[in-house]
């Protein structure tokens, strides 16, 4: 019989590991479930580089993401009168100035990533039943959750309970449903979950606002005294992301994790007040935003990304968090990865997690690398001092002569090293 498998969470890793399957293997059954009443079309900005790139092209996606590109121009480092302190991958007409930024040559928002991959999904199981291929499907299910899941005693699939009371039978469940992911507690037991989770020290709030007249192309990046930084980010877009960065108040905004989201609104607006440059404009936008998000930074670090017939990908198995840069990539990897060790013996699901598991120890580790230490100052001095210090940086080119005298970079280090698996099962473009 054809294989059956439910994915849980509608985010880009189960959404690309959908599209992979059913054009790997037609006859499979596919459940995707979303706990949303829809997709849901958040206001972040990801990126992909690395694998992700040649993956996404391969799929002969790459021009839909490039109709949806935020066109960011570079970043700049702001004072507390919004003054330019340093420029970041900022295009003239000598070249870019800076030594990198934020920006990257694929950047999209979160709504219309997830958006693509589920149109595709979709167009490619109507085609296949158009070829007359009967067999397997593909269904979304918004508004449902899963409340249990019990490994079948024989070890060759798993009974899941969902939130509607329906009880179904699976080949195979795939949790991609983030960094809190309930399927992680559910399958490896909520004592392991919780060990897997290494906090980083800091605490995040996202959110949009609408643009402002010096909101454009040019993401800015603002650091506070007392642990808090602040980056807005807007490209062309009508609305203004907002991110609050901060290692202060650690247990007031921990605390108001476990309240309502005009509860944690509160605490993130005492924490911030009086931080200078545009944070009143931000924290005032910030209580009509409905898509507030807050949480804190953590890498995720599991001894196994599976367990008997339940695996986890992307953020739920192995979250690097915003301080890598490396998220969407990873989550990208993973999906492929293990879409093409099912593909390759669908016959033996165990075998192919097992070899899943085997593959992506590296890229785990890899992904997880922070590549620089992300301090926060706590004093106004220590402020005054790293603000000065970018100024005299950028104003005296120390930048551009740092480059100059490094020797030339000639060889990929890092991620972007590991070479992709090959897998002809997937038949994916050249």
């Amino acid at each position: 019989m054809p294989l059956s498998i439910l994915l849980i969470g509608a985010g880009p890793s189960s959404l690309l590991l959908t599209l992979l399957l059913t054009r790997a293997l037609p006859t499979i059954s596919l459940t995707l479930i979303e706990r949303a009443p829809s997709l849901r079309a958040s206001d972040l900005q990801l990126d992909f580089k690395a694998q992700g790139t040649p993956l996404i092209t391969r799929l002969g996606l790459m021009d839909a993401m490039r109709m949806h590109r935020v066109h960011e121009t570079g970043a700049i480092v702001v004072g507390a009168r919004g003054e330019t302190l340093a420029s970041y991958g900022i295009k003239t007409d000598a070249g870019t100035e800076g030594l990198g930024g934020l920006t990257n040559e694929v950047e999209i928002m979160r709504g219309d990533m997830v958006r693509v991959l589920y149109e595709a999904g979709l167009a490619k199981r109507k085609e296949l039943e158009e070829r007359g291929v009967q067999e397997g499907g593909l269904e979304y299910r918004f508004g449902t959750t899963v409340k249990g899941v019990v490994q079948d005693p024989s070890g060759d699939g798993v009974r899941v309970t969902f939130s509607d009371g329906r009880e179904e039978r699976f080949d195979l469940v795939v949790g991609g449903d983030g960094q809190n992911s309930r399927t992680r507690g559910m399958a490896f037991g909520e004592e392991a979950s919780a060990a897997s989770v290494k906090e980083l020290g800091y605490q995040v709030a996202y959110f949009s606002i609408p643009r402002g007249e010096g909101d454009g192309g040019v993401a800015r990046m603002y650091l506070a005294a007392k642990s808090r930084a602040v980056v807005a980010r807007n490209g062309d877009r009508p609305r203004t992301q907002v991110y609050m960065f901060t290692s202060g108040n650690m247990e007031r905004i921990k605390e108001s994790y476990k309240k309502s989201a005009a509860e944690q609104k509160a605490v993130w607006r005492e924490t911030f007040t009086g931080a200078g440059w545009e944070t009143e404009r931000f924290l005032k936008g910030m209580q009509e935003a409905e898509d507030f998000y807050s949480h804190q930074l953590v890498q995720i670090k599991l001894p196994a990304l599976y367990k008997g017939r339940v695996a986890l990908i992307g953020d739920a198995g192995y979250c690097p968090s915003v301080m890598t840069g490396k998220g969407t990539t990873a989550a990208f990897i993973g999906a492929y990865v293990l879409a093409g060790e099912l593909a390759r013996r669908p016959s033996d699901v165990d075998g192919a997690l097992e070899a899943y598991n085997e593959a992506m120890k590296e890229p785990v580790r890899l992904s997880q690398i922070i590549d620089s230490a992300m301090g926060l100052p706590s004093s106004s001095l220590a402020v005054w001092f790293i603000r000065n210090s970018i100024w005299a940086a950028s104003t005296l080119k120390i930048d551009k002569l740092y480059m100059k005298l490094m020797p030339e970079k000639k060889e990929k280090t890092g991620l972007e090293a590991w070479p992709l698996p090959e897998y002809p099962e997937l038949d994916l473009a050249e």
